[in-house]
Protein backbone atom coordinates (compact mmCIF):
# COMPACT_ATOMS: atom_id res chain seq x y z
CA UNK A 1 0.00 0.00 0.00
CA UNK A 2 1.56 3.41 -0.96
CA UNK A 3 1.96 6.33 1.06
CA UNK A 4 -0.76 8.79 -0.87
CA UNK A 5 -3.20 5.67 -0.61
CA UNK A 6 -2.90 5.45 3.45
CA UNK A 7 -3.05 9.15 3.46
CA UNK A 8 -6.15 9.52 2.00
CA UNK A 9 -7.80 6.64 3.66
CA UNK A 10 -6.98 7.90 7.10
CA UNK A 11 -8.99 11.45 5.85
CA UNK A 12 -11.41 9.03 4.44
CA UNK A 13 -11.63 7.28 8.62
CA UNK A 14 -11.23 10.95 9.62
CA UNK A 15 -14.27 12.36 7.96
CA UNK A 16 -16.17 9.65 9.22
CA UNK A 17 -15.34 9.95 12.79
CA UNK A 18 -15.94 13.81 12.43
CA UNK A 19 -19.63 13.10 10.45
CA UNK A 20 -20.42 10.57 14.06
CA UNK A 21 -19.96 13.39 16.40
CA UNK A 22 -21.54 15.90 14.46
CA UNK A 23 -24.23 13.80 14.24
CA UNK A 24 -25.17 12.98 17.79
CA UNK A 25 -28.21 13.55 18.99
CA UNK A 26 -29.14 16.79 20.12
CA UNK A 27 -32.69 16.26 20.13
CA UNK A 28 -34.04 17.82 24.09
CA UNK A 29 -35.87 15.12 25.96
CA UNK A 30 -38.13 16.40 28.86
CA UNK A 31 -35.65 14.44 31.26
CA UNK A 32 -32.79 16.61 29.96
CA UNK A 33 -34.24 19.93 31.40
CA UNK A 34 -34.05 18.59 34.80
CA UNK A 35 -30.71 18.04 34.75
CA UNK A 36 -27.99 19.90 35.56
CA UNK A 37 -24.53 20.66 33.32
CA UNK A 38 -21.00 19.54 34.81
CA UNK A 39 -18.01 21.49 33.41
CA UNK A 40 -15.19 19.24 33.93
CA UNK A 41 -12.21 22.28 33.53
CA UNK A 42 -8.54 21.36 34.17
CA UNK A 43 -8.74 23.43 37.47
CA UNK A 44 -11.93 21.37 38.88
CA UNK A 45 -15.52 21.11 38.44
CA UNK A 46 -17.93 23.21 37.84
CA UNK A 47 -21.69 22.39 38.07
CA UNK A 48 -24.44 24.82 36.85
CA UNK A 49 -28.22 24.48 37.11
CA UNK A 50 -30.02 26.22 34.32
CA UNK A 51 -33.19 28.92 34.71
CA UNK A 52 -36.34 27.56 32.90
CA UNK A 53 -37.08 31.25 33.07
CA UNK A 54 -34.98 31.80 29.85
CA UNK A 55 -36.19 28.35 27.77
CA UNK A 56 -34.21 29.44 24.85
CA UNK A 57 -31.03 30.09 26.18
CA UNK A 58 -31.82 27.05 28.61
CA UNK A 59 -32.85 24.50 25.69
CA UNK A 60 -30.14 25.71 23.30
CA UNK A 61 -26.84 25.11 26.01
CA UNK A 62 -28.25 22.22 26.79
CA UNK A 63 -28.26 20.83 22.95
CA UNK A 64 -24.56 21.71 23.11
CA UNK A 65 -23.54 19.81 25.80
CA UNK A 66 -25.40 17.00 24.52
CA UNK A 67 -23.38 17.44 21.15
CA UNK A 68 -19.97 17.48 23.13
CA UNK A 69 -19.89 21.57 21.51
CA UNK A 70 -17.68 22.54 24.36
CA UNK A 71 -15.23 19.64 24.95
CA UNK A 72 -11.94 21.17 24.85
CA UNK A 73 -12.91 24.74 24.79
CA UNK A 74 -10.67 27.41 26.65
CA UNK A 75 -11.55 29.94 29.50
CA UNK A 76 -10.25 32.36 26.70
CA UNK A 77 -11.06 35.78 28.09
CA UNK A 78 -10.33 35.56 31.85
CA UNK A 79 -10.91 39.39 34.05
CA UNK A 80 -10.10 38.66 37.55
CA UNK A 81 -13.07 40.51 39.87
CA UNK A 82 -15.34 40.31 36.67
CA UNK A 83 -16.04 36.86 34.97
CA UNK A 84 -14.34 34.36 32.62
CA UNK A 85 -15.67 33.53 29.56
CA UNK A 86 -15.64 30.29 27.03
CA UNK A 87 -17.78 28.71 24.10
CA UNK A 88 -15.44 29.96 21.61
CA UNK A 89 -14.82 26.86 19.26
CA UNK A 90 -11.99 28.21 17.71
CA UNK A 91 -10.62 27.43 20.96
CA UNK A 92 -9.87 24.48 21.02
CA UNK A 93 -6.42 23.76 18.97
CA UNK A 94 -5.89 27.77 18.98
CA UNK A 95 -2.16 27.97 19.35
CA UNK A 96 -0.69 30.35 22.21
CA UNK A 97 -0.75 34.18 21.40
CA UNK A 98 -3.51 34.00 18.99
CA UNK A 99 -6.55 35.88 19.85
CA UNK A 100 -9.76 34.60 20.43
CA UNK A 101 -13.43 35.03 21.40
CA UNK A 102 -15.00 35.82 17.14
CA UNK A 103 -16.13 31.85 17.47
CA UNK A 104 -19.26 30.59 17.56
CA UNK A 105 -22.14 27.96 15.82
CA UNK A 106 -23.22 30.51 13.46
CA UNK A 107 -26.40 31.26 15.06
CA UNK A 108 -28.17 34.07 17.55
CA UNK A 109 -30.13 33.16 20.36
CA UNK A 110 -32.77 35.96 20.94
CA UNK A 111 -32.32 38.16 24.89
CA UNK A 112 -33.81 36.84 27.37
CA UNK A 113 -33.72 39.63 29.96
CA UNK A 114 -35.86 38.74 33.62
CA UNK A 115 -35.82 41.10 36.82
CA UNK A 116 -35.28 38.53 38.93
CA UNK A 117 -32.05 37.27 37.01
CA UNK A 118 -29.59 39.59 37.42
CA UNK A 119 -25.43 39.08 37.79
CA UNK A 120 -24.97 38.11 41.37
CA UNK A 121 -21.57 35.95 41.49
CA UNK A 122 -22.19 32.30 40.21
CA UNK A 123 -24.55 33.31 37.71
CA UNK A 124 -23.68 32.19 33.94
CA UNK A 125 -24.81 34.44 30.82
CA UNK A 126 -24.77 34.68 27.73
CA UNK A 127 -22.09 36.95 25.44
CA UNK A 128 -22.93 38.86 22.61
CA UNK A 129 -22.00 41.92 20.19
CA UNK A 130 -21.27 45.54 21.49
CA UNK A 131 -24.68 47.42 21.09
CA UNK A 132 -23.09 49.62 18.18
CA UNK A 133 -23.94 46.36 16.07
CA UNK A 134 -26.45 44.79 17.96
CA UNK A 135 -28.86 46.69 19.45
CA UNK A 136 -31.38 44.04 19.66
CA UNK A 137 -28.45 42.50 22.41
CA UNK A 138 -29.26 38.98 20.77
CA UNK A 139 -26.91 36.48 22.47
CA UNK A 140 -23.89 34.38 21.02
CA UNK A 141 -24.77 31.22 19.98
CA UNK A 142 -22.29 29.65 22.22
CA UNK A 143 -20.34 31.87 24.00
CA UNK A 144 -20.99 32.42 27.67
CA UNK A 145 -19.38 34.29 30.92
CA UNK A 146 -19.38 33.16 34.43
CA UNK A 147 -19.72 36.04 37.21
CA UNK A 148 -16.89 36.11 39.83
CA UNK A 149 -17.32 40.34 39.94
CA UNK A 150 -16.88 42.15 43.50
CA UNK A 151 -18.67 42.95 47.00
CA UNK A 152 -20.14 46.18 46.92
CA UNK A 153 -20.65 49.12 49.62
CA UNK A 154 -23.92 51.19 49.53
CA UNK A 155 -21.83 54.02 48.66
CA UNK A 156 -20.55 52.22 45.36
CA UNK A 157 -24.10 50.95 44.34
CA UNK A 158 -25.45 54.43 45.07
CA UNK A 159 -22.43 55.91 42.59
CA UNK A 160 -23.48 52.96 39.90
CA UNK A 161 -26.83 54.11 40.40
CA UNK A 162 -26.78 57.83 39.43
CA UNK A 163 -23.99 57.58 36.87
CA UNK A 164 -24.43 54.85 35.15
CA UNK A 165 -27.83 52.66 35.38
CA UNK A 166 -29.81 55.78 35.59
CA UNK A 167 -32.29 53.31 37.44
CA UNK A 168 -32.14 51.74 41.05
CA UNK A 169 -31.05 48.56 41.48
CA UNK A 170 -34.08 46.58 43.95
CA UNK A 171 -33.31 46.43 47.05
CA UNK A 172 -33.14 42.46 48.11
CA UNK A 173 -30.43 42.80 45.23
CA UNK A 174 -28.17 45.16 46.77
CA UNK A 175 -28.31 42.98 50.01
CA UNK A 176 -26.57 40.37 47.35
CA UNK A 177 -24.20 42.87 45.77
CA UNK A 178 -23.39 43.76 49.34
CA UNK A 179 -22.45 40.25 50.31
CA UNK A 180 -22.16 37.44 47.11
CA UNK A 181 -21.45 40.67 44.91
CA UNK A 182 -21.40 40.38 40.82
CA UNK A 183 -21.16 42.86 38.43
CA UNK A 184 -24.86 44.89 38.76
CA UNK A 185 -23.75 46.66 35.59
CA UNK A 186 -24.53 44.36 32.94
CA UNK A 187 -27.90 43.64 34.46
CA UNK A 188 -30.34 43.95 32.23
CA UNK A 189 -28.17 43.83 29.14
CA UNK A 190 -27.10 40.57 28.95
CA UNK A 191 -29.12 37.27 29.34
CA UNK A 192 -28.39 35.53 32.58
CA UNK A 193 -29.52 31.82 31.79
CA UNK A 194 -28.16 29.97 34.86
CA UNK A 195 -26.11 30.10 38.08
CA UNK A 196 -23.07 28.07 39.71
CA UNK A 197 -24.67 25.00 42.33
CA UNK A 198 -21.26 24.31 42.86
CA UNK A 199 -17.33 25.22 41.90
CA UNK A 200 -16.93 28.45 43.76
CA UNK A 201 -13.83 27.82 44.37
CA UNK A 202 -12.89 26.35 40.88
CA UNK A 203 -14.40 30.10 39.23
CA UNK A 204 -11.98 31.98 41.93
CA UNK A 205 -9.19 29.98 40.87
CA UNK A 206 -9.62 29.84 37.32
CA UNK A 207 -10.56 33.89 37.73
CA UNK A 208 -7.10 34.50 38.99
CA UNK A 209 -4.96 32.86 36.72
CA UNK A 210 -2.24 35.01 35.18
CA UNK A 211 -3.36 36.34 31.70
CA UNK A 212 -1.90 37.83 28.71
CA UNK A 213 -1.40 41.68 28.16
CA UNK A 214 -0.25 41.30 24.63
CA UNK A 215 -2.56 41.25 21.55
CA UNK A 216 -4.27 37.99 23.00
CA UNK A 217 -5.24 40.72 26.13
CA UNK A 218 -6.95 38.69 29.08
CA UNK A 219 -6.71 34.74 27.57
CA UNK A 220 -4.74 32.45 30.34
CA UNK A 221 -0.93 32.33 30.04
CA UNK A 222 -1.50 28.85 30.98
CA UNK A 223 -4.48 27.44 28.99
CA UNK A 224 -7.51 26.42 31.17
CA UNK A 225 -9.56 24.40 29.42
CA UNK A 226 -13.65 22.96 29.28
CA UNK A 227 -12.24 19.14 29.44
CA UNK A 228 -15.77 18.13 29.52
CA UNK A 229 -19.11 18.99 29.81
CA UNK A 230 -21.97 16.90 30.16
CA UNK A 231 -25.81 16.47 31.59
CA UNK A 232 -26.04 15.25 35.31
CA UNK A 233 -28.08 13.76 37.60
CA UNK A 234 -29.64 17.14 40.29
CA UNK A 235 -28.38 16.86 43.41
CA UNK A 236 -31.02 18.59 46.17
CA UNK A 237 -29.30 21.58 46.86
Amino acid sequence: MNVKYIFLLSNFFLTLIFQAISQKDSTLKKKDRKKDVLLQTGMGDIVIRLSDSTPLHRDNFLKLVKVGFYDSVLFHRVINHFMIQAGDPESKNAKAGVSLGNGGPGYTVPAEFRPTLFHKKGVIAAARQGDNVNPQKVSSGSQFYIVQGKVFTDAGLDSLETFRLNRKIPAAQREVYKTMGGTPHLDQNYTVFGELVSGFDILDKIATTPTSKAADRDRPIEDVRIIKAKLIKRKKR
